[in-house]
């Protein structure tokens, strides 16, 4: 019963995840299983194993059944299948690992230059909404203070609406060049 299961796990492996997972790997070197699209990759790398070895077992078996005259039988005594798939899964591998499919670190991409304006846009939104909140509140003390404290919160109103101006003004600059 053992060697029987042994069996079974071998050729259920062979049949449907080794070949389409090293094709897969030979096709898509730069895939790996990690980082933000971990999850995406482990579905996609599963998908496209089941599927790739299915289609390799159904094209592998016509090829057989219709290349040779007697046909065959997929039978451990006579593994004809699972040596063509075996082979297949072996001239994969080899592509995949000179490809660099196998290491622990991904293949260097390319460097992107980087577009204009783009770093730090999220800190310049953040200032930008704070200097709002300031002006917003600052408007609002204007309409509920004194006569006598206006001119300092007008000082300090048109303070903020500069450094809004400023800011927005260097990132046009910065974005033009």
């Amino acid at each position: 019963m053992a060697l029987g299961l042994a069996e079974m796990v071998a050729g259920l492996l062979l049949l449907f995840v080794l070949p389409g997972f090293t094709v897969t790997k030979a096709v898509f070197p730069e895939w790996r299983i990690r980082g933000d699209e971990a999850l995406l990759r482990a579905t996609e790398l599963g998908t496209l194993t089941l599927t790739v070895s299915a289609a390799l077992v159904v094209l592998v078996g016509f090829g057989i059944e219709n290349g040779t005259a007697a046909g065959f039988e997929a039978t451990w005594s006579d593994p004809v299948l699972e040596t063509a798939l075996a082979l297949i899964a072996l001239a994969a591998f080899a592509v995949g690992w000179v490809r660099g499919a196998y290491r622990h670190d991904p293949p260097a991409a390319a460097p992107r230059a980087p577009i204009p304006g783009e770093e730090g846009a999220w800190e310049l939104l953040g200032e930008l909404d704070a200097l709002r909140r300031e002006e917003r509140r600052l408007l609002h003390a204007r309409r509920t203070a004194p006569a006598a404290g206006r001119p300092e919160i007008e000082a300090r109103l048109a303070e903020v609406r500069a450094e809004a101006d400023r800011r927005r003004s260097e990132r046009a600059e910065e974005y033009g060049r």
